[in-house]
């Protein structure tokens, strides 16, 4: 019997961003309950190769996906297609910022801020609107889209980052409306996370932010993952909501 009570088995997952952080917990969670999970990498081929020998259960996966490439994604629904037929959970966890201080308006260039938005925003729109026929197949599916606080505090690595994640948040609002009964759309807001996302953001820094929350203790990828499987698994009257993960940090 599979930790949560709520077993996966039958399910196929798909995880964008699956060889590192928060997509490799959630991959993990997925395969614990039994899903088939497909790790979907856009460089990490060999982190994603060697996360697939480790995942419990049968039926894994790895598929190289983009999230900026109609190609790389159009290749990611034939190849799930062929092999499942359905699908029955998207996370999207596939993300990018680049740390640019708030004030210094100059450093976030147009191609910068481009970047960013295509990745985190038409990205996971994108992803969503191709794989809609095969969730749909699926029956009771979810999407949940790993955010950050960001998108409500306004502080975090830089001003597109915090614009991109509102237009996640805003955007998995809109899904859900049009996305039900068969499928539901939630969120996930980390704050600072124990992961390589943020560059230059190591422990010690990680361990004085946690001093400043109510909880006082450090996010790892897996208390993520955790509220992920939530969403999956539990909430099943929910739609349209987000979960904040960040030991109380929006509270301080």
């Amino acid at each position: 019997m599979p930790a949560s009570g709520y077993s996966l088995s039958g399910k196929v997952a798909l995880v964008t961003g699956a060889s590192n952080g928060i997509g490799r917990a959630a991959a993990r969670m997925l395969a614990a309950e039994g899903a088939s999970v497909i790790i979907c990498y856009n460089k990490g081929a060999d982190r994603a190769e060697a996360l697939l020998k480790e995942l419990p259960g049968s039926g894994h996966r790895t598929q190289q996906l983009t999230v900026e490439s109609a190609e790389s994604i159009a290749a990611a629904v034939a190849a799930t297609k062929a092999a499942f037929g359905k699908l029955d959970v998207l996370v999207n966890s596939a993300g990018f910022t680049r740390p640019v201080p708030h004030n210094d308006l100059d450093a976030l260039d147009d191609a910068l801020f481009d970047s960013v938005m295509v990745a985190n925003v038409r990205g996971p729109f994108a992803i969503i609107r191709a794989f809609r026929k095969l969730l749909e197949d699926g029956g009771e599916s979810v999407i949940v889209n790993v955010s950050s606080i960001a998108a409500f505090t306004g502080s975090g690595s830089s001003i597109v980052y915090c614009a991109s994640k509102a237009a996640l948040d805003t955007m998995t609002v809109s899904l859900a409306r049009v996305l039900g009964p068969k499928i539901r759309v939630m969120s996930v807001s980390p704050g600072a996370v124990a992961t390589d996302f943020v560059a230059g953001r190591g422990r010690p820094e990680l361990e004085k932010l946690a001093q400043a929350t109510p909880l006082k203790r450090v996010v790892e990828p897996e208390d993520v993952a955790m509220a992920i499987m939530a969403c999956v698994t539990h909430l099943k009257a929910t739609t349209g909501s987000y979960i904040t993960v960040d030991a109380g940090r929006f509270l301080a």
